[in-house]
C-alpha cells in the first residue's frame, strides 16, 4: 500500500476545525467531537484546490503533529459542488466497524456542512458519495 505523510488540523476529540495550511485559522466549531484524527497532505492538492484531505485512523494525535501511513481507503465527498474527497490512512485495513462509522460520520458531516454552507452563501450540492477501498 502507499504511504503518504500528513499533518494533523483535528485531533480526535476534538471540537475545533482548523485549518493549519491557511495559518491556523478556525474554520468553524463543531457541536460533536471528531471521531478521527482529521488532516491534510501537504503539497498535495485536492480537487477543491486545497491540499488533499486525510482521516487518520487510530489514537489521538497532537495537532500540528505529521504521521506517515498507508492509505487504506478514500471517502468520496462533493462539497458545495465540487470534489473533496478525502483519504484514509491507517496501519491496517478497515473493519466492518470502521467503515460503519466512517459512513454515519460523512454521513452526518455532509448535512451539517451542507447547512453552513447556506449560511456562507455558498451553492451546490453537498454529499456522501461512498468509500472506497484497497486504493493504490
Amino acid at each position: 500500500m502507499r504511504r503518504v505523510r500528513a499533518c494533523i488540523e483535528v485531533p480526535r476529540g476534538s471540537f475545533i476545525k482548523r485549518e493549519l495550511h491557511q495559518g491556523r485559522r478556525i474554520d468553524f466549531i463543531s457541536p460533536l467531537p471528531s471521531p478521527f484524527n482529521y488532516g491534510y497532505l501537504p503539497g498535495i492538492p485536492g480537487d477543491d484546490g486545497d491540499p488533499l484531505d486525510a482521516v487518520i485512523l487510530g489514537p489521538r494525535l497532537p495537532l500540528g503533529s505529521h504521521v506517515e501511513l498507508p492509505v487504506v481507503a478514500r471517502v468520496r465527498f462533493v462539497d458545495a459542488g465540487r470534489g473533496d474527497h478525502k483519504l484514509v490512512l491507517s496501519e491496517a485495513p478497515l473493519t466492518p466497524a470502521q467503515r460503519r462509522a466512517l459512513a454515519a460520520f460523512f454521513l452526518l458531516y455532509a448535512r451539517a456542512k451542507a447547512l453552513l454552507n447556506l449560511m456562507r452563501g455558498r451553492r451546490g450540492a453537498t454529499r456522501y458519495e461512498g468509500l472506497d477501498e484497497a486504493l493504490e
